[in-house]
């Protein structure tokens, strides 16, 4: 009966270890895709452009970019977070971030922040 307990405890601790950890950072949705590239360092601030691809077959808007500065653990440590717009279906979109310089900054990783499926085509 106590090993049954144990046991028992064990699977329950594994799982609200499972549902409490934080999801992945900067996982992309089902139909988008991004690139980007690095295009200025200054002294204050890292500017990166890049796209946002709808492979949707749905126009979406209120699209935001999260561009992350992440140390060499993968701890996020600066971030911008730049307004797209509208992306047409089938389309992409530009944009630019600018993301404060930190000194412990190794990397960038940008992903979709948050965005809206239109109801029907965007009026331009």
């Amino acid at each position: 009966m106590i090993a049954l307990r144990r046991a028992l405890l064990v699977v329950l601790a594994a799982v609200l270890v499972t549902v409490v950890a934080p999801a992945p950072a900067q996982q992309i949705p089902a139909g988008f895709r991004v690139t980007y590239n690095v295009d200025k360092t200054g002294p204050t601030h890292v500017e990166l452009s890049g796209q946002v691809y709808n492979d949707n077959n749905v126009d979406v808007t209120d699209v935001y970019v999260s561009a992350e500065a992440v140390d060499s653990s993968g701890k996020v440590v600066a971030q911008g977070i730049p307004y797209v717009g509208s992306v047409r279906s089938r389309s992409s979109a530009p944009f630019k971030a600018r993301v404060p310089v930190v000194p412990n900054a190794t990397a960038f990783r940008v992903g979709i922040n948050g965005f809206r499926f239109a109801l029907g085509r965007e009026s331009p």
